[in-house]
């Protein structure tokens, strides 16, 4: 009996060891912009600095804000 409760508790702690702490929200990037210009004159430079941020592996609202 004592050897099957030595058993339990250290399966247990073995699994409790094995899942992801998600103590810590994950980091979030936020990239601010200022111009002086019209938004709609700037949206080509905007959807190709996005796409080079979806290359290095940047999802919009997962792990980095444009503001």
């Amino acid at each position: 009996m004592r050897m099957n409760v030595m058993r339990l508790t250290l399966c247990a702690m073995l699994f409790a060891h094995c899942l992801p702490a998600d103590a810590q929200p994950k980091k979030v990037a936020r990239i601010g912009f200022l111009s002086a210009t019209s938004p709609s004159s700037l949206s080509a430079r905007a959807e190709a600095f996005q796409q080079g941020l979806r290359e290095l592996g940047y999802v919009e609202g997962q792990n980095m804000i444009i503001e």
